[in-house]
C-alpha cells in the first residue's frame, strides 16, 4: 500500500509540473525556472509522503552533502555521454555544423531537471527501493529496469530495441547507482547530466523524442546500431556497452560497501539498507 501511496503522490506532482513546463513551451526563460521548481516540488512531496508512510528520516534525499553528490552524478553522466559521442564521431556518425540555440539549451535545462528528478524519485526512490526490500537488490534491479525501459515505448520514435537499450544502460545502471550510494542525489545528477549533454549540448535525439535544439547544430548518420538511428544515441551499442560497464562498477561498489540486499532480507530486527548513504 505504501508503494501505491508514494507512487501516486510523486506521479501527481510530476504531472502538474510537466503540464506547467509544456504550457510555456517556446519560452526558455520561463521553462527553466518552472522545470527547476517542478523538480524541487517533487523532492518535497517525495520526502513528505515517505516520512508519513514509513515513519523514518528520509535519508536518501537528505540536504547534507546534496550539492556535492549532484555534481558528482552530473559529471559521471556528462562524461559517459561525451564518451559515446566521441565514439560515434570517430566512425563518422556525428557531424557538427556550427552553433545551435542558447535559448533551446536553457529550455532543455529546465525540462531535463524536472524529468531526471521525477523519474529518479518514481523509479529508484519508490519502485526500486520498496521492491528491493522484498526481493533483494538483483531482482529489483532487473524488474524495475525492464519497467523503466518499457515506459520509453510511449515516446514518438520509440522502438523495441530502444526500450531494451534503455532498460540495460539506464534502468539497470541508475538502480545500481542508487544501490551503491544509497542516496537519490547521485542518480538524479547522473540522469540529468546524461540527458542535458545529449539534448542541451550535443543536440541529438533523446530517447526517441525527436530533434533537440541545443548549443551545437549537429546531426548523426550511419548504421542505426552504432548511432542509434531515430531513437538517438541511447539506441547505440556504444551506449549499451557504457551502461553495462557502469552498472558493473556500481554493483561492485554496492557489494564492497555492504549495500546489497539479499532476497530474503526482511527479518525481525533487520532494517532496509536505505539508511546507508555515501
Amino acid at each position: 500500500m505504501r508503494l501505491l501511496k508514494q507512487f501516486v503522490a510523486v506521479a501527481a506532482v510530476t504531472f502538474v509540473g510537466s503540464q506547467a513546463v509544456a504550457a510555456v513551451e517556446g519560452n526558455a526563460w520561463l521553462a527553466l525556472p518552472l522545470g527547476v521548481l517542478a523538480a524541487v516540488a517533487a523532492i518535497g512531496v517525495y520526502a513528505w509522503v515517505v516520512r508519513r508512510t514509513e515513519r523514518r528520516a528520509v535519508t536518501e534525499v537528505a540536504r547534507a552533502g546534496a550539492r556535492a553528490r549532484i555534481v558528482r552524478g552530473v559529471l559521471i553522466g556528462f562524461g559517459m555521454f561525451a564518451a559515446v559521442i566521441v565514439n560515434i564521431a570517430f566512425i563518422g556518425g556525428y557531424h557538427v555544423h556550427g552553433l545551435g540555440s542558447v535559448s533551446g539549451a536553457v529550455a532543455l535545462f529546465g525540462f531535463m531537471a524536472a524529468a531526471a528528478t521525477t523519474e529518479e524519485l518514481l523509479f529508484r526512490g519508490v519502485l526500486f527501493r520498496i521492491v528491493e526490500e522484498r526481493t533483494g537488490t538483483w531482482i529489483a534491479l532487473l524488474l524495475t529496469g525492464v519497467v523503466f525501459g518499457l515506459m520509453h515505448l510511449l515516446n514518438p520514435d520509440a522502438s523495441l530495441w530502444g526500450a531494451i537499450a534503455i532498460a540495460i544502460e539506464a534502468g539497470f545502471m541508475l538502480a545500481a547507482c542508487y544501490a551503491a550510494t544509497r542516496n537519490l542525489w547521485v542518480p538524479i545528477g547522473l540522469h540529468f547530466g546524461w540527458n542535458f549533454a545529449a539534448g542541451g549540448l550535443f543536440s541529438v535525439v533523446v530517447s526517441g523524442n525527436g530533434e533537440s535544439k541545443g548549443l551545437l547544430d549537429a546531426t548523426t548518420s550511419g548504421p542505426a546500431l552504432l548511432t542509434g538511428g531515430d531513437f538517438g544515441p541511447e539506441g547505440s551499442l556504444y551506449t549499451v556497452a557504457a551502461g553495462v560497464v557502469l552498472t558493473l562498477v556500481f554493483m561492485w561498489l554496492a557489494h564492497r560497501r555492504g549495500n546489497l540486499v539479499p532476497r530474503r532480507r526482511r527479518a525481525v530486527g533487520v532494517e532496509p539498507a536505505t539508511a546507508t548513504v555515501s
